[in-house]
């Protein structure tokens, strides 16, 4: 029978990629038997690609790590416990590892959450706690026509240091004209009472100057300026941290911090809008840089109270840092989904009312579904009766936030001192 060339040449060419007769391996000197060295376990393949393997190995890597997440995250937040059994089962491929999954989550959730609080702090500060300061007791409180002008002088002066500093949005600008223009008003009733002449109507009726917006450099550095309450109480040093059976590197880093907190405290109770702003996002940003590790730290804590409060179950210390692994990571995905919906209800709501309301529901459901799941993943893991499961459930959730409540007490005095 005559026998293909092409089909001869076809297996020469396969008999060639898979064959490794006559290689050594680059690091122990091994003869080859596959891709990997069967003494060292070192790869044949050498790390010295074109740039075009490199980012064919990137994509293949990446589009892997979608698959697994399309398999992964759907029973994760759906399916209690299925994802650790399958861990416990030896199924492990096309599953996200525990701890990368936990991680990943761990870091969008607190990127998201950490977008939400800017925003709430941003409105606070151009709202609630202003940017835009104005307050006219001094004026209506003068009791000559001097102090009336000072003190109206000095209100007018702050609302233009507000304009000056370029954060005001168009609709804050004009609320500094009416103010402006409410303050003059307030001046000239007063002016009368004191028996002097009032402001000119034409005065009452003029806006604010219009301002050249500084580059932010310069105004960071006239925010640095303090006015003279300001600098002697920045000025002043805080106590030195002296605890007699700590080391003095320990003590120089406790007065550090210590010295941070007076300087941040300063900066939130003082008159300048500008430093009152920064010192908010520098201690928001340095919380929110506290509480991954802070989260790391507990994450074994609890996979060990998982361990007391089942030691006669028989389970490695590893399967219970799994537990732990996997009910974070859903608490994470949860946080991360409340979070969005939070901000998809913002976004919507002026231009659909109905959507705030469902994305309130879509809320209030997965903050109840965060207990029941725990629950329920507790009972199907550990496989014990209703009644011992929820006792043992209620200690150990008591015993874990008296400890986040330390850890978080702890991530805000640092987040403080930042």
């Amino acid at each position: 029978m005559c026998e293909d060339p092409t089909l001869h040449r076809k297996g020469t060419a396969m008999k060639q990629l898979t064959s490794y007769e006559g290689l050594h391996c680059a690091n122990c000197g091994a003869s080859m038997q596959g891709e990997f060295c069967h003494e060292c376990g070192q790869s044949i393949h050498s790390v010295l690609k074109p740039v075009h393997s490199m980012a064919e190995e990137t994509l293949e890597t990446v589009l892997h790590i979608d698959g697994r997440i399309v398999h992964t995250l759907p029973p994760l937040l759906l399916k209690p416990g299925f994802l650790t059994l399958e861990y416990f089962s030896g199924r492990r491929v096309r599953y996200i590892a525990p701890f990368r999954l936990m991680f990943v989550l761990c870091v969008l959730s607190f990127f998201v959450f950490h977008l939400v609080i800017d925003q709430i702090s941003s409105k606070v500060a151009a709202h609630g706690f202003p940017l835009v300061s104005v307050n006219s007791n001094a004026i209506e409180n003068a009791g000559s026509p001097a102090q009336v002008r000072k003190a109206l002088q000095k209100q007018l002066d702050g609302l233009q240091n507000a304009r000056a500093t370029g954060l005001l949005s168009p609709n804050l600008l004009d609320q500094t004209n009416v103010a402006a223009q409410d303050l003059r008003q307030k001046a000239s009733r007063r002016l009368l009472e004191l028996g002097a002449a009032p402001i000119s109507a034409a005065s009452v009726a003029e806006p604010l100057p219009s301002v050249t917006v500084k580059p932010a450099d310069t105004m960071r550095a006239a925010a640095t300026v303090p006015d003279d309450a300001g600098q002697k109480a920045i000025g002043q040093e805080s106590t030195p941290v002296q605890i007699a059976w700590l080391p003095d590197m320990v003590n120089a880093r406790l007065t550090e911090l210590a010295r941070h907190i007076q300087d941040n405290r300063h900066a939130v109770l003082g008159d300048d809008p500008l430093r009152r702003q920064e010192a908010l996002q520098r201690m928001i940003g340095g919380v929110f840089s506290t509480l991954p590790p802070t989260m790391f730290v507990l994450i074994p804590v609890f996979a060990i109270l998982l361990k007391l409060f089942y030691v006669f179950r028989r389970r490695l210390y590893m399967e219970h840092l799994i537990v732990a692994l996997h009910s974070h990571a859903f608490i994470f995905l949860s946080l991360l989904l409340i979070a969005v919906t939070g901000m998809l209800s913002t976004w919507l709501r002026p231009h659909a009312a109905w959507t705030g309301y469902a994305m309130g529901l879509l809320q209030t459901a997965l903050i109840l579904w965060i207990p029941t799941y725990l629950l329920v993943m507790q009972k199907r893991i550990y496989r014990q009766g209703w009644p011992m499961t929820v006792l043992k459930f209620w200690c150990v959730s008591w015993c874990y936030f008296g400890l986040l409540g330390i850890a978080l007490l702890v991530a805000l005095v640092l987040g403080v001192a930042h």
